[in-house]
């Protein structure tokens, strides 16, 4: 039997993010882009609201939510602002290694903390020299007595400026590549660490991106999330257990930009009539909401596939739903703003933020070549 509805709950779930955007994201999303501006006030409130942080266990007195929920709350919250929806929605890409492969002690001791106020993770994979290729990590840790030593660099890190603790992929030995990545949960304040200045990003700038560099920082041995060589699994799982989610932002801020269209196409005037009137307004209109619902089954799948813990197939799917939404984002808001016109290309109508915000889609998490690599490998696999 094949069901598509959403629980009482889940439908009470997005009423509430959608109300929390209408009221408090869209009327000072073009505020924050302009000025760049941390939107420590947002986040509080998504704490408060329980939109963070979301799979802690209940044991722990967290809502213990699948993957399915986060997905429902990113849509509402990228229909309001993507850097935003980035900057919330981080904790669980920082905190996941640790739900899924750490101790109870570890569980208890870096992720608990995580309830009793707003604060912060970030997960720090990529390198300046290492995107895609995630396997060849520069940055190296050492084990030193009851200790390790870590040495490197970070880049593009999310809400790196204000975390309080980093989730942390090193190698061990470099020749190793994959085989020899370790998982280490860093405090922010460690002697050693260092920030970069804030990214002047073209979108998503409500959303803090640094480089973060690792000068002889010792953290206890206590803080090695699963084994020496388990780091490379660990980042990939939890990539596909946060890449749905993503993807379901983007899905938001598609119907957005929809919606935002359908509403001017009504409005606006050419040839005495109405553009929602011709032809060509309307087929974009229909191929926009098309590939939007198609986006949404696919974000919804995988979710639901990672909270049967089928991940052999939710790796896929996800791949699947994060490439297909960010291209289809991408499209939908540069439709919309050619629908708009001139109008489209200013700041007066959100719009072009739209389109600026959701090329980063297309980008972090796996670039969209990424998950076609993914995807392509899994079509040839014998």
């Amino acid at each position: 039997m094949i069901g598509f509805a959403l629980t009482d709950d889940q439908l009470a779930l997005a009423e509430m993010v959608r109300k929390f955007v209408d009221n408090d994201i869209i009327p000072v999303a073009a505020k924050y882009d302009e000025s760049g501006e941390f939107p420590h006030e947002l986040i509080k409130k998504a704490w408060e609201l329980g939109l963070m942080n979301l799979a802690i266990p209940q044991n722990l007195g967290g809502l213990g939510l699948g993957v399915l929920e986060d997905v429902i709350i990113n849509e509402e919250l990228g229909a309001g602002c993507l850097g935003m929806t980035t900057s919330i929605s981080v904790n669980n890409l920082g905190l996941y290694p640790i739900l899924l492969n750490g101790t109870d002690k570890q569980i208890e001791q870096f992720v608990a903390p995580f309830l009793k106020s707003p604060i912060l993770a970030s997960f720090c994979l990529t390198e300046p020299g290492s995107g895609s290729d995630a396997g060849s990590l520069s940055t190296h840790a050492k084990e030193d007595g009851d200790h390790w030593v870590i040495n490197g660099s970070k880049m593009w890190i999310t809400n790196a400026g204000f975390a309080n603790q980093f989730t942390v992929f090193a190698t061990v030995n470099r020749e190793l590549k994959a085989r020899g990545i370790v998982c280490l949960v860093v405090p922010a304040d460690a002697k050693g660490v260092s920030l970069g200045k804030p990214e002047n990003k073209m979108g998503q700038r409500a959303s803090d991106t640094r480089a973060i560099t690792f000068d002889n920082v010792r953290v206890p041995k206590s803080h090695l999330i699963g084994k020496v060589g388990e780091g490379f699994r660990i980042a990939l799982t939890t990539l596909d257990h946060t890449r749905p989610p993503i993807a379901a932002g983007a899905v938001g801020a598609a119907r957005a930009a929809m919606n935002y269209a359908i509403k001017y196409a009504k409005e606006r005037k050419q040839f005495n009539q109405p553009i929602a009137n011709f032809q060509g307004i309307q087929f974009m209109l229909a191929d926009m909401a098309t590939s939007i619902e198609a986006g949404r089954l696919m974000c919804h799948k995988a979710a639901w596939l990672l909270d049967q813990e089928r991940h052999a197939e939710a790796n896929l799917m996800s791949a699947h739903a994060k490439r297909f939404s960010a291209d289809m984002a991408m499209q939908v808001a540069t439709d919309a703003v050619q629908i708009f016109g001139g109008y489209g290309y200013t700041k007066e109508y959100p719009v072009e933020k739209i389109m600026r915000d959701v090329k980063l889609v297309q980008i972090y998490e796996g670039t969209s070549q990424v998950q076609r690599i993914v995807i392509s490998r899994a079509l040839l696999k014998d």
